[in-house]
């Protein structure tokens, strides 16, 4: 009996330089198990696509007219019909001032626009997985400098009186950028068991992935740049 192929992951494409949108077009569809679903100019474009398609990645710029890349992260991860679709920002580390609200936003992730095609397909596949691309020495440098940003402002440490020590010690360490893996031999405990803390915390904290986890860790202060 032949088996049936998974469903391909089908991604929406959302930047306003039609030249950049064809080349990830044409990379995305030369992979195997991805196929794109939509292009969109701008953010409010973006929003009614994902509407519209339900794509599981959206790939989303941030500088966009009419609506830019955080609303539209905003809404489409904020509506409960199209909050399973998850968003990966692109972005210019020098230019883009607004990485760590996009994460606050909900989006699951960023990639510079510099990253090498593999590098592109290997977060999309991440991301798809239902990880936050997060492990990138350059992701943890781009959360430190935007956690230093004064808005918005840090919570309470008391948002996190429902959360254990062990899961305080994980969510550290999930702040410092380490995969499950990394955690398990830091704590020296099975990867169940680390695996449980994390849904624990993901539920405890109302956060949707590991980006939310790190952003609750940064406001509550339990790390800092």
């Amino acid at each position: 009996m032949t088996a049936v192929p998974e469903r391909p992951v089908r991604v929406l494409i959302a930047d306003d330089q039609a030249l950049l949108r064809g080349s990830f077009r044409l990379l995305v569809e030369t992979a195997p198990g991805l196929t794109v679903v939509g292009e969109a100019g701008d953010g409010a474009e973006a929003v009614e696509l994902t509407r519209r398609e339900r794509p599981d990645i959206v790939l989303m710029d941030i500088r966009m007219p009419e609506m830019d890349g955080i609303e539209a992260t905003r809404r489409i991860c904020g509506t409960p019909e199209t909050a399973g679709t998850r968003v990966i920002i692109l972005t210019t580390f020098d230019l883009d001032a607004y990485v760590y609200g996009a994460l606050r936003a909900g989006a699951s992730g960023f990639l510079l626009k510099d990253t090498p095609p593999s590098g592109l397909l290997a977060a999309i596949d991440v991301v798809a997985s239902g990880d936050a691309l997060l492990a990138p020495s350059v992701t943890r440098r781009l959360i430190a400098e935007f956690a230093r940003r004064p808005e918005p402002a840090r919570r309470p440490a008391s948002t996190l009186d429902g959360v254990t020590e062990r899961e305080r010690e994980v969510l550290t360490l999930i702040a410092r950028g380490l995969s499950n893996t990394e955690i398990a031999d830091h704590l020296n405990v099975s990867m169940a068991t680390v695996k449980t803390h994390v849904g624990r915390l993901l539920a405890k904290l109302n956060a949707r992935d590991r980006a939310q986890l790190v952003i609750a860790a940064y406001e509550a202060g339990l790390r800092s740049p």
